[in-house]
């Protein structure tokens, strides 16, 4: 689709002009989530995002609730240049987010959020897993009798 909008200018379709925010959304470029790239390190899960050319302490938001961690980030288009001859971009602007599940028990006092060179870095510190516990469930039949009434030793 590259060659139906052009390469140079505001692109054209024929000619024609194609506004900008439009050919972005033609080409695919109106996905509004972030994308990460997430691994663990001991017991400390990692969370990196790439956001060139945001400010962090006003363009991005990141919060804690119902054990996801929201990230929120925002990047303004220089109006300055949208009106000049031959403007042509393929930086993605706008407003876009992610919400990533976390383990229960992750603790907001052990989350730090840092950002060199255009990356944002969350390192997340995980609680302790114990050992996952197993809970039988028993299954009473309806409508009828219990074929074996349980037992007041097993309770099964």
């Amino acid at each position: 689709m590259d060659n139906l909008f052009g390469r140079g200018g505001r692109g054209g379709l024929g000619g024609l002009d194609v506004p900008e925010p439009l050919r972005r959304f033609l080409q695919g470029e109106s996905d509004s989530s972030l994308r990460i790239e997430q691994y663990q390190e001991g017991d400390t899960l990692v969370v990196r995002v790439d956001l060139p050319g945001v400010d962090p302490e006003s363009d991005v938001d990141i919060s804690v609730a119902d054990d996801t961690l929201h990230i929120q980030a925002r990047r303004e288009e220089d109006a300055e240049h949208v009106d000049k001859k031959g403007y042509r971009t393929e930086v993605r602007y706008g407003e876009r987010s992610r919400s990533i599940p976390l383990p229960r028990g992750v603790s907001q006092d052990g989350i730090i959020a840092t950002y060199e060179d255009g990356v944002l870095e969350v390192r997340i510190q995980l609680p302790e897993q114990s050992e996952p516990q197993t809970t039988k469930v028993r299954v009473v039949r309806k409508g009828g009798r219990e074929a074996n009434p349980p037992s007041e030793a097993t309770g099964y």
